[in-house]
């Protein structure tokens, strides 16, 4: 059944870039998706798939059952856009201005609805059951994720595949990691309130300003003096907020910034250790104060099993050159809430654009993708469904063998 799939999947792949194009034109953010869930439900619908639509919010699920019994696989893809102005001249550049595919997640949904085509085409030898899961609202927290698996998206579903193209690593290279690969990705907002004043009267007023500043400096010392050097974490501010006259002595200052970890201990010390630093800096300068921790994506953490499955299987794949174990990486994903329910792994597919004059990082206005990278990405996600279905229904089998 391999060989059909490889074959379909070619022939269909002019259809898959067709998609990913489209898709690319008309992004839409996160909780604000309404064509492209339309559009993947309308997919499925016409290959007769069993579809739910408003899962969690705006996901959606479809369902394809194979002609013999066995387990359910699922397979994710997300789908929402970026706030961002795309800089790309290419004819699928983004039709709708500030919005863009700047990491691929178009990538994602045209590789997994084409893939399900050509699984339904296979349906009669498949023995299980196939669930694609088209997830809303990736790119900001809470996440469409957490509110799917809480809609019932993996109800009966025994393993999770997912794959992530990756902009900035070859076509033909596929990155595993078992354990922790991303991050937990949580913010926090302070905001220091002092006392306005002229700026040549500095002792008549409190400046926030210099408050806050020494709070930056202080803050810089929870990793590199709170936390266990073996242990890794993030503390980055990302935002300053104090737009005022140029002489004028500001009465507040606004701060946003990002914390990353992976063990939850390490979590919650940041979480402690800003906010002693934020009592204790505010307090020295006789400064009011307001702190919030939000809790965003916990660490994606891959099942071991399931890691060495794809990382076992994927040399052999067409269009796989190189399989790749990968260091830790602080981004944050919400497949972790899929991760904490049922067995899977998160792996990374290679999309390159090897003859660019420069390759661009995701989330940057001039991100694009070496398009062959869908065909690789949807014959590893393929192999590992079919690969994993057939395993189970022969474990199956013999189980029922050695009771009789």
């Amino acid at each position: 059944m391999l060989e059909k799939l490889y074959s379909l999947l070619k022939d269909n792949y002019p259809e898959m870039v067709e998609i990913r194009r489209h898709l690319h034109q008309y992004p839409e953010l996160s909780f604000q998706e309404v064509t492209t869930p339309k559009f993947i439900a309308e997919y499925h619908e016409k290959l007769g798939h069993e579809v739910r639509t408003g899962v969690g919010g705006r996901g959606v699920v479809a369902t394809l059952r194979g002609g013999k019994p066995g387990k359910t696989v699922a397979l994710r893809a997300d789908f929402d856009a970026l706030p961002i102005q795309e800089q790309n001249d290419v004819p699928y550049k983004s039709k709708n201005p500030g919005v863009m595919h700047a990491c691929g997640h178009d990538a994602h949904t045209a590789t997994l609805l084409v893939l399900a085509k050509v699984l339904n085409q296979l349906q009669d030898e498949i023995a299980g059951t196939i669930v694609f899961i088209h997830q809303h609202a990736e790119e900001y927290m809470p996440g469409g994720a957490i509110a799917m698996v809480e809609d019932g998206c993996l109800d009966g579903v025994d393993v999770i595949f997912g794959t992530h193209i990756w902009a900035t690593s070859p076509v033909g290279e596929i990155g595993y990691r078992s354990g922790p690969l991303l991050a937990a990705a949580d913010r926090f907002h302070i905001k220091v309130q002092g006392t306005g004043g002229h700026g040549a009267q500095p002792h008549l007023s409190n400046d926030s300003i210099v408050i806050a500043s020494q709070l930056i400096v202080n803050l810089q010392q929870i990793v590199s003096r709170r936390v266990d050097p073996l242990e890794t974490a993030v503390c980055s501010i990302g935002e300053f907020d104090a737009k005022n006259a140029f002489n004028v002595i500001a009465d507040s200052v606004q701060l946003s910034g990002t914390v990353r970890t992976f063990k939850e201990e390490i979590r919650n010390k940041m979480d402690r250790e800003i906010r002693r630093i934020v009592e204790g800096t505010c307090l020295a300068a006789d400064a009011e104060f307001t702190y919030e921790y939000v809790r965003g994506y916990p660490a994606t953490v891959n099942h071991p099993a399931e890691t060495e499955f794809i990382a076992s299987l994927s040399p052999q794949v067409p269009g796989v050159k190189n399989t790749v174990e990968l260091p830790p990486q602080m981004g944050g994903e919400d497949f972790a809430y899929y991760l904490e329910k049922v067995p899977g792994t998160f792996f990374m597919t290679g999309a390159e654009i090897a003859d660019r004059e420069k390759t661009y990082p995701h989330h940057h206005p001039k991100f694009d993708i070496d398009e062959k990278g869908l065909l690789v990405a949807a014959n590893v996600l393929g192999t590992a469904t079919v690969k994993y279905l057939e395993e189970q229904g022969v474990k199956s089998k013999e189980m029922v063998g050695s009771q009789e």
